[in-house]
């Protein structure tokens, strides 16, 4: 119950969605066992309205503006605004379907102060109570149920939230249904990842995918029982038709490698121990995971750019994509799992390509990994910066007088082909000191678990990666990088116009055409966050609790 509900609590009757059917509460408004007047109810007529509704919302700096400006006339609570309120209602009773804490938004509650509203200081209470709950529900589904920096320190992303004032300005001249409706993030990977979520539920309530397979490796042509395990997990996965086959067969082998596919695994066809433990993990789980991934897309709840660069750090690939559409796709390296290096997520717009890219190492990796090094006299390939660009012989310094923090010099290695960053890095400045790179540490892109880098995240196809951004702007993308690249001078190329890269991390991501894809939580971020939607108040249906 919120605070200023204790003035009038004793009255309300608790109801509940069982005992009251949400449209007929809220079509009218009984006030002391009449109904309210046709008329539009004034503020200024009704004093003991507008010091409720003020008391109400005094806590909330945007709604006491919106109220302000508008002399206190009620959006929720007048005889014309059924339509409002029957909207809101709906709204809140399918909270759940988006992955959203009902609880927090007290239904029952609502429609409590609603239903018995006995003089203008209950209705203005009334008033207030639907503002409030709107404008939290508002701002979830808008924009998330968390602040996700609160509880991990790399997601540095800024929350689309919306401004209280402006929010009820906006849906008080606007038709309810349609404006709610609309307040949900209108992304593409939005409305697949819940439309996914419903096809999960509804397995769940069919009983899941059936009994777990044995994990011991299966190859094409075994039978038995273990094979035909697999085979019913497959079906009921949705990867396999309904087959009597009680052998690895060709079929069999397909589905195996479509669900390898969609689950990031070395797509063989062969159920090995990695296979199996993936076809293993059951369907509650990987719910969490589309639950996380939902409130994720909230937080992105922005304009990502018709053109656009997609970092997905939990599946290892950077993609271009064109209008929702997968135009260029590379495998990558991010950032080791230790909490300091692990890449953060965060959106910026891609600005310019370097060349022949020098390396300036980060004070942090200096410290850690080359500062002993440094001043025994080793690393002689690395080059030692003033304040004012000029390179300072190696021996003009006297290495004891100084530590890692205070050194005045930055340490910096030329281009060529050792360099750390290869031939090429894509940047787009930022505090965090984040890009996209080349590297010469070709097999760590051979790798199952790419958490290797520092933080930054490497391509395995740098030089088709700029290819694909110059053909916006140049009718032979490939002459203009491969000239420069011979000149071996280090060389800026500027975006005409700055693409938008998105940093993310998802467990639970959809195709184009829907199909869902799940990959390791390597991070841990996932395990955490769902955690906290738990503790926020966000629950499964009824039959997984």
């Amino acid at each position: 119950m919120f605070a200023f509900q204790r003035g009038f609590g004793r009255k309300l009757r608790l109801l509940t969605l069982a005992g009251a059917t949400a449209l007929g509460v809220v079509s009218v408004l009984p006030v002391a066992g009449i109904m309210l007047s046709a008329q539009p109810a004034q503020a200024q007529q009704f004093p003991a309205f507008r010091q409720a509704l003020a008391e109400g919302v005094s806590d909330n700096r945007g709604l006491s503006a919106f109220y302000r400006e508008t002399g206190y006339e009620p959006v929720w609570t007048g005889a014309e605004h059924s339509a409002r309120r029957t909207a809101l209602v709906s709204a809140l009773s399918r909270a759940t379907e988006h992955g959203l804490p009902a609880q927090r938004y007290d239904l029952p509650g609502l429609l409590n102060a609603f239903q018995n509203v006995e003089s203008e200081r209950d209705r203005g209470f009334a008033e207030a109570l639907a503002s409030i709950t709107f404008v939290q529900f508002a701002r979830d589904i808008s924009s998330g149920v968390l602040e996700p920096s609160t509880i991990i320190e790399q997601i540095v992303r800024v929350l689309p939230r919306p401004d209280p004032t402006r929010l009820m300005h906006d849906f008080a001249s606007a038709e309810p249904v349609s404006f709610i409706r609309n307040l949900a993030p209108h992304a593409p990977e939005y409305a697949r990842l819940f439309h996914a979520k419903r096809a999960l539920e509804a397995q769940i309530a069919r009983g899941g995918w059936g009994a777990q397979v044995p994990n011991a490796g299966l190859q094409p042509g075994q039978t038995g029982n273990a094979v035909i395990a697999l085979r019913n997990r497959l079906i009921e996965m949705g990867y396999m038709p309904r087959l009597a086959t009680a052998s690895y067969d060709g079929e069999m082998q397909r589905a195996v490698q479509q669900f390898q596919i969609a689950h990031g695994i070395e797509a063989d066809g062969i159920a090995g121990n990695t296979t199996i433990t993936a076809i293993n993990v059951e369907p509650e789980v990987r719910l969490r995971s589309i639950l996380v991934a939902l409130e994720r897309e909230r937080w992105l709840n922005i304009e990502r750019g018709d053109r656009h660069i997609w970092v997905n750090l939990a599946d290892f690939h950077t993609q271009i994509v064109d209008f929702d559409q997968v135009t260029f796709e590379t495998v990558s390296v991010v950032g080791a799992q230790s909490s300091d290096m692990q890449t953060p997520e965060f959106s910026d717009h891609m600005q310019y390509l370097e060349i022949n890219p020098d390396w300036t190492l980060p004070r942090s990796i200096v410290a850690r990994s080359y500062w002993n090094g440094l001043a025994a006299g080793g690393h002689s390939y690395l080059q030692l910066i003033d304040s004012r660009g000029r390179v300072v012989p190696r021996e003009a310094v006297d290495f004891s007088r100084y530590t890692p923090r205070n050194f005045p010099f930055e340490v910096r290695q030329p281009p060529g082909p050792s360099n750390p960053l290869g031939r090429v890095k894509f940047m787009f400045p930022n505090q965090y000191a984040i890009y996209l790179h080349d590297s010469p540490a070709r097999s760590l892109f051979r790798t199952t678990v790419r958490t290797h880098s520092s933080g930054c995240v490497r391509l395995n196809d740098p030089e088709e990666f700029a290819y694909e951004l110059l053909s916006r702007q140049t009718d032979d993308p490939v002459t203009l990088y491969q000239r420069i690249l011979r000149s071996g001078q280090q060389t800026r190329l500027n975006l005409d116009v700055p693409v938008p890269v998105h940093l993310v991390y998802r467990t639970a991501f959809t195709s184009v055409t829907g199909e869902i894809n799940y990959r390791n939580d390597v991070y841990g971020r996932d395990g955490r966050l769902y955690d906290a939607l738990r503790r926020a108040g966000v629950e499964m249906s009824a039959h997984q609790s």
